[in-house]
This record gives structure tokens, C-alpha cells and sequence, in this order.
């Protein structure tokens, strides 16, 4: 087991005092066999009345009502976590499905519904096309088909931090080349849903090594931000993560916050204001992720 610390800043700035709007903050994670929430602590300046819900994924939502004008607004969320090693599906795979193509139970496919189901378009046809070299005959290796399509966009695609808010459709990451963490992570999930899996969207953070106090070594992408990846439903195994951004499969690094079918479903904050447009001066993102010395 290893501790973790998360500490995410997210500050909003304006340049006359506005009335803030309802907000809605993903950021608790759920307990679960491999990640234990030990402490959690959500702090807001200006002060915001909290209520908690869990959406239709079942993900821990809080929506916050503010009262007072403000020039400034800082949400600032710090979790204890701990996360326990992950063990690889291996043989855990039911014989069925361990080659692919395989047929999910009939509970199964109704069960994962949309999850199997491709949401962007493909006009041009260039998902399909793309997909479709990773599979070479049938009864292909169902592990190493979706490893191959993990480190495919890896190895194939120039990762590219964007501040703009939205995530790019499959088709243009493919056009373009390169992407975010939030790009590589949808464009993994249509690719493997094209091919019938059931995969969904997962929202959180990255913890590396790398960046401790004291530690060396190549940091990897994505980490000192919030971070995306996917997880695909392999029956027996269940769901498995794949990290493509990093071509990572599973990982202690990976730290679930939310799961959704559609990244537009995981915003870590979304919200409001009441004032004119020019009020707002834009934002500031500080994430940090640390373990226990």
C-alpha cells in the first residue's frame, strides 16, 4: 500500500466583484478495494453552502451555492488516499473472452448499453481505418490487441497540453497528430468501441515518482494537472485501465475520481457567474500528488 496526498488549487479570477452561480465540483473519489479514502478536506474562499449527491455513474458530486459578491474564487480540495498495488487481469480473463472477437452475456451487453456503443462520428472514415490495422486475424489476443492500441497512440501521437476547455473528436486528433490526456483517453474508447468493447471515460490524477522531493528520474505526461484515461470491461477481469497518454496498463499511479461514459460528463468544476463578460481574467490549475515519506 502506498499513501497518497492530493492537493488541486483551482482559482478563478474577475475584475469587479460578481455574484457566483451555482457550481458543481467532481473531486472525491470513491472508496473501493484498491483506493481507500482516508481524510478528505474541500475548502472555499469566498464560503459556499455544500450539498453532496452522487450522479446517474454513481460518482461523489458536491454542488456549492455562494452568497456573497467576490473578485476571487478558490476551491482548493486535499485528499489522503491510500492505493493499493494493482494486480494485471492475467488469467483472470474469462477463456471466452481472451480472444478477440468474443460476444459479451447477454446481461453484460445490456448492462454496458451505450458504454459499447461509438458516440463521435467518422465521416471520412479515418477511425475505422486507423483501428482496423491493430487487428491482424481473427482470434487475436484479446490483452495484446488493446496493449497494442494503448501504445499506439503513445508512440503515434505528440502529446500537447491546450488550455482550451472541450475535448477534440477522434477523427481530428487522428488529423492532427497529436492531443491531450483527455483526447488520447476518448479517442482509445471510440477506438476499441468501433471494435465492440465497452469502455468509459475516467477522470483524476496521475502520481509520479519522478516528482517527489529528493527523486529523479523522467516525469511523465499529464501529471501536475488533472488527468484522463480509460477503462475497457473485459469480463472476468473486469474493468481494466488504459492509460494511452502514457501507455500505461493499470497502475498505483492512476487515481480514480470519476468514471463517466463521455468526458464532457467529468469536469473536475463547472459553474457560473453574474457579472458582464470582460469581468472574468481567467483561472489558475495547481495539482500536486505526493506520498507519505
Amino acid at each position: 500500500m502506498k499513501q497518497l496526498t492530493v492537493n488541486h488549487v483551482t482559482r478563478y479570477h474577475y475584475a469587479q466583484p460578481v455574484s457566483l452561480g451555482e457550481h458543481r465540483l467532481m473531486v472525491r473519489p470513491r472508496d473501493s478495494h484498491d483506493l481507500r479514502l482516508s481524510e478528505a478536506t474541500l475548502t472555499l474562499s469566498p464560503p459556499g453552502e455544500t450539498r453532496w449527491v452522487h450522479d446517474v455513474f454513481g460518482n461523489s458530486i458536491a454542488i456549492v451555492h455562494f452568497s456573497q459578491p467576490t473578485t476571487e474564487l478558490a476551491i482548493e480540495s486535499t485528499l489522503t488516499l491510500d492505493r493499493y498495488p494493482y494486480v494485471a487481469p492475467g488469467l483472470d480473463i474469462d477463456p471466452d473472452a481472451a480472444t478477440y472477437p468474443f460476444i459479451y452475456s447477454p446481461d453484460d451487453r445490456r448492462d454496458l448499453g451505450p458504454l459499447r456503443e461509438p458516440h463521435h462520428g467518422d465521416p471520412k472514415g479515418l477511425l475505422k481505418q486507423w483501428v482496423s490495422g491493430f487487428v491482424m486475424a481473427k482470434g487475436t489476443d484479446t490483452l495484446a490487441l488493446l496493449a497494442d492500441i494503448n501504445s499506439g497512440i503513445k508512440d503515434g501521437f505528440d502529446y500537447q497540453a491546450r488550455d482550451e476547455e472541450g475535448t477534440q473528436t477522434p477523427a481530428e486528433t487522428i488529423e492532427r497528430g497529436s492531443g491531450t490526456c483527455r483526447d488520447f483517453a476518448l479517442l482509445f474508447i471510440e477506438a476499441v468501441r468501433h471494435l465492440g468493447f465497452g469502455a468509459r471515460f475516467v477522470s483524476g490524477y496521475l502520481y509520479d515518482p519522478a516528482l517527489d522531493v529528493g527523486a529523479s528520474g523522467e516525469a511523465v505526461q499529464g501529471a501536475g494537472a488533472t488527468h484522463a484515461w480509460a477503462e475497457v470491461y473485459l469480463p472476468g477481469a473486469g474493468w481494466v485501465e488504459y492509460d494511452p497518454t502514457n501507455g500505461l496498463i493499470g497502475s498505483e499511479a492512476l487515481i480514480r475520481i470519476a468514471v463517466t461514459r463521455d468526458p464532457g460528463q467529468a469536469i473536475p468544476i463547472t459553474g457560473s457567474f453574474i457579472g458582464d463578460a470582460g469581468d472574468y481574467l481567467g483561472m489558475s490549475v495547481e495539482v500536486s500528488v505526493t506520498a507519505s515519506a
